[in-house]
Parts: C-alpha cells; sequence; structure tokens
C-alpha cells in the first residue's frame, strides 16, 4: 500500500522525535543512577523502553505505507544538569511530541488513512496520560515537598 506522501513525512518527523526522546531518556536515566536516584532511573529507563515500542510502530507504518524510515534523524536533545531541569526538559519533549502527534493524526484522517490515525491516538494516549502526566506529577511534587524531600524519596 502507498501512504500519502504527507503522511509518511510526519510519520518520519515522528520517529526523529521519539529516538531523540529515547535517547534523553536514556542519557537522564544513567544520570539518575548515577546519583542514587534509582527510583527515577527506573521510571525514565521505562520510558525510554515506552518511546523505543512507539519508533517501532512508527517504523513498521512507514514500511506497510511503502515508506523508509529515517532511522538517522533525530532532534536537539535537551540534557539537564539537575533533577529540576531534567524533568523539565523531558515534559518539554512530551508536549512537542504531543503536539506533532495532533498534526499526524490530523494530516492522516484527510487522507482517510485511518489505520494510521488509530496508531497515533494510541501514541498520543501514552503521551499525554502517561508520560506527561507523570512528568508533570513529579514537578507539582517538587513544589509541593521541596527539591530536597523529593530527591530524598527517589533513592533507592
Amino acid at each position: 500500500m502507498q501512504g500519502h506522501p504527507d503522511t509518511l513525512k510526519l510519520l518520519n518527523d515522528l520517529l526523529a522525535e521519539e529516538l531523540s526522546a529515547a535517547d534523553q531518556y536514556f542519557i537522564h536515566a544513567e544520570m539518575y543512577q548515577d546519583w542514587g536516584l534509582e527510583k527515577l532511573f527506573t521510571r525514565i529507563d521505562h520510558e525510554r523502553e515506552d518511546e523505543l515500542s512507539h519508533a517501532r510502530a512508527l517504523i513498521r507504518r512507514i514500511l506497510f505505507l511503502g515508506g523508509t524510515p529515517n532511522v538517522a534523524a533525530r532532534v536537539a536533545l535537551l540534557i539537564g544538569a539537575d533533577v529540576s531541569t531534567m524533568l523539565k526538559n523531558d515534559l518539554e519533549v512530551e508536549y512537542r511530541v504531543g503536539a506533532l502527534l495532533k498534526t499526524a493524526i490530523a494530516q492522516a484522517e484527510s487522507v482517510k488513512d485511518y489505520v494510521t490515525r488509530d496508531t497515533l491516538m494510541v501514541l498520543l494516549e501514552e503521551t499525554e496520560n502517561d508520560h506527561a502526566h507523570w512528568l508533570e506529577q513529579q514537578l507539582r511534587l517538587i513544589e509541593l515537598v521541596g527539591l530536597e524531600n523529593y530527591i530524598q524519596s527517589q533513592q533507592g
């Protein structure tokens, strides 16, 4: 099946975002582990795995639509130097991916590619209701209990 060129472009844009997010989460997870923040390491490493599963879904859809997945493309990583900045940077990535997913969903629907739309809807649900929501919760916790208490709660 041949996919619409605009849909394929957006799917490759999303692929670059998801692979970049996985790279960013990988670095942040390793930093958390190095600092002894085992709970943050575990969660962010899990998020990295989720981003790779999103990338896999995008690759499969691009291939099905007759496109070529561009696995070399990346967007700039937002690597933080402290816990608060790292969480904020990760949230910024999730917001950016969510916005691009909405654009791609609208594009797929406009060309009656409902399978691509449905695939992207699953990714959007995970991006908004799991990834972004959890990061928002962590930033609220820092505001409520203070950074020092939050960091202490994240140790292994």
